[in-house]
């Protein structure tokens, strides 16, 4: 009997999860350009079952998307900031015209609808202190419907990870 994770709905019709697809998930997500025949060898299947998983997995949504991670002081990306922001009106129209300008600011890197004190938390990165400035000031601080922002500079990583499984 196969062992299974559920840990999320999956969509109508997809089987649970078993080990071996649990194997090829963490071995994609520490190296997404493994080759389906390293993936076959390491978990003891053939390459065709193996490729049919993967690409099950795929269509289902369980791998969105397959990506390179860079080194942010390298590409002029070595400050991180988490913004908390407050809107000052809290309706669809405003919270839409928030989320497009967000979607426009290559800065942002990561954005996320929070509960609390703050209506969303923001992961900026940008080269160092002026440039924050910048994008604070010239930016953010020209967005619609802005009530608060706090801003909290990231002093260290201690864990970083994109592993799910």
């Amino acid at each position: 009997m196969k062992k299974t994770h559920q840990k999320e709905k999956l969509p109508a019709g997809f089987p649970l999860l078993d080990d071996k697809d649990i194997a090829i998930l963490q071995m994609l997500q520490q190296n997404a350009r493994i080759t389906v025949r390293e993936i076959s060898d390491a978990i003891h299947l053939s390459t065709t079952p193996v490729h049919e998983r993967i690409k099950r997995m795929e269509e289902a949504g369980v791998i969105r998307q397959y990506a390179t991670l860079l080194n942010p002081t390298q590409i002029k990306r070595g400050l991180t900031v988490i913004c908390y922001v407050s809107l000052k009106q809290h309706n669809r129209t405003a919270g839409a015209r928030f989320i497009k300008a967000i979607h426009d600011m290559q800065e942002v890197v990561e954005c996320f609808s929070i509960s609390g004190e703050f209506d969303f938390m923001l992961k900026v990165m940008v080269e160092n202190m002026d440039a924050y400035y910048d994008f604070h000031v010239h930016k953010l601080g020209e967005a619609e419907n802005i009530g608060h922002v706090q801003s909290v500079f990231v002093m260290g990583i201690v864990k970083q990870t994109h592993r799910l499984v």
